[in-house]
């Protein structure tokens, strides 16, 4: 069951990058909750919460392809410190923010956002330069299951600081955080020698001499980036969910439990898909996470209300057991079928439609919850999660060869591609079920 893990971190480099790269991304599960205890304090007001919750997100949606061409040309590491060092200061910036300026901190969230930490798009870019087949496999496993291990441990940290010391103490925690895991991934990029641009991979023609078109006119990649959105708007907007559930109470840490468990149900499903063989079902996943978010409708309030709201974790954990399969395998497409020389571009993307889909969650989600209560709050999420599923019956399906070798035909990717496709640029990624984010 674990031989393509221990495959994978025999490869030099790969446990540290990958290692790195998660301490870069800590802060971020967490930013959620402490900004939306903090404006939610000052404005009582949980539609105003996710205004500036989304903000930040926005502000990463805006210069994700721009970040991911800069990606590609090289510097790296360069590009790692800047955002980190700016966005922590923005962190900063707010925390020390007077109760009274509180409008201030929307445009404040947007522009820290512009800074937020680029390890997702750079980390997933470099795998297929650093391994192909069945370790290509593993690693994107590995790091949708790692990357859970976030959402265990950043929401429990952060909830508890906010339980113990308020949310401006759990912003200057996350601030030295994100310092912290920018400057181990640089050093982590410049040790392992993939900072520079990263290489053509064609056969025949090169690559550049091609027209440069935007990865937005390639049908399949938009399809994959619609469904990062929607999907990343149904989980941020179920995380904005517990936090109001357990600010109702006036019980922060009921935050730490319900994200833990939720987030430890969606670790032992990316375990358990990573370790098996074959293409995984995009489809069938996605439905599955859709109907995880929608059993827990009937359990929540106004519908229900249970004594204690960890009554529920049992149900939280088997919503979560979909979710990180779900959106690795949609990573794993993006790094199928995006060109060789372009594919930090094309996780730049990503990163915009994850980011567009966290701010799109903020504010919807708090308008549900401030109208509907925690149960409508569960029902937008579930409904995000739903549109894109369906949307994953418009992705195509991988003729008899890909089935085989775990990777895309050529006449399945050659639509896509900038480049020729070349034998091995695309063996067994999506099979590889790569972390979202995300959502995660």
């Amino acid at each position: 069951m674990l031989a393509n893990y221990r495959r994978l971190f025999a490869t030099p480099h790969v446990l540290s990058l990958l290692t790195w790269s998660l301490a870069a991304r800590f802060y971020t599960p967490g930013l959620m909750i402490a900004v939306t205890f903090l404006v939610e304090d000052w404005t009582d007001s949980y539609t105003l919460a996710g205004l500036v919750a989304g903000a930040f997100t926005l502000g990463i949606a805006v210069v994700g392809p721009l970040r991911g061409r800069m990606a590609d040309r090289g510097g790296t590491d360069r590009l790692v410190l800047v955002c980190g060092l700016v966005f922590s200061v923005g962190l900063v910036a707010l925390a020390l923010l007077p109760e009274v300026l509180w409008w201030l901190s929307l445009p404040l969230a947007l522009g820290t956002g512009l800074f937020g930490t680029p390890a997702n798009q750079i980390v997933r870019a470099l795998w297929p330069r650093l391994t192909r087949g069945p370790e290509r496999q593993a690693i994107y496993a590995a790091e949708a299951t790692t990357q859970e291990l976030l959402f265990i441990f950043s929401p429990v940290l952060t909830a508890g600081v906010v339980a113990m010391a308020g949310p401006r103490s759990a912003l200057f925690l996350l601030a030295a955080l994100g310092v912290l895991g920018a400057v181990g991934f640089a050093w982590s990029l410049r040790r392992a020698g993939v900072t520079g641009p990263a290489p053509v991979e064609a056969a025949g023609p090169a690559a550049g001499a091609r027209p440069r078109r935007s990865l937005l006119f390639y049908p399949a990649l938009c399809v994959v980036f619609a469904m990062c959105l929607l999907m990343v708007s149904g989980v941020i907007g179920m995380d904005l969910v517990i936090v109001a559930w357990a600010n109702e109470l006036d019980a922060p840490q009921y935050v730490m439990a319900m994200a833990s468990v939720w987030a430890l149900g969606s670790l032992v499903g990316g375990v358990v898909a990573g370790s098996l063989r074959g293409r995984p079902r995009v489809a069938l996943r996605s439905f599955a996470a859709a109907f995880g978010l929608a059993i827990l409708i009937p359990f929540v309030p106004p519908v229900m209300h249970l004594p204690s709201p960890l009554l529920i974790t049992p149900l939280l954990f088997v919503s979560g057991l979909a979710l990180a399969p779900t959106l690795a395998a949609v990573m794993g497409r993006i790094g199928d079928t995006a060109p060789a020389h372009r594919r930090a571009e094309a996780f730049g993307w990503t990163a915009t439609a994850m980011g567009t889909g966290g701010a799109i969650a903020g504010p919807l989600t708090g308008a549900l919850i401030d109208s509907d209560g925690i149960a409508g709050g569960v029902a937008g999420a579930a409904g995000l999660v739903l549109v894109a599923a369906v949307l994953s019956l418009f992705l195509g399906r991988p003729g008899p060869e890909a089935e085989a070798d775990g990777g895309p035909t050529v006449e399945e990717v050659a639509p896509v591609l900038d480049a020729p496709p070349v034998h091995g640029a695309a063996s067994g990624a999506e099979a590889a079920v790569s972390a979202a984010d995300e959502p995660r």
